[in-house]
């Protein structure tokens, strides 16, 4: 099963190290990653990750959140499915 991660905010240290250390401890695999920082300021980065059979949107959700508090920014993560029937055009 795979997810989209999405992160947006302002840019600063650490937000790629922290965002990745929350996944490898939810035992997600990051498959793709894609980042940019727009006029020296915007930070915005996505995110293809593996989960396990076993692995509970719901949970991951909570401990990225926690990340987004402590960052400052806006993190996003949706089934693949979902992602791509909402970006259908």
């Amino acid at each position: 099963m795979r997810a989209i991660v999405s992160v947006i905010g302002k840019d600063r240290t650490g937000i790629i190290a922290k965002v990745a250390t929350a996944l490898y401890e939810l035992s997600v695999n990051i498959e793709d990653i894609s980042q940019t920082v727009m006029q020296n300021e915007y930070f915005t980065m996505i995110m293809m990750v593996g989960l396990s059979d076993e692995a509970n949107i719901k949970d991951i959700d909570a401990s990225l959140q926690k990340v987004a508090s402590e960052l400052g920014v806006e993190i996003r993560i949706q089934h693949e499915d979902i992602f791509n029937l909402m970006h259908r055009v």
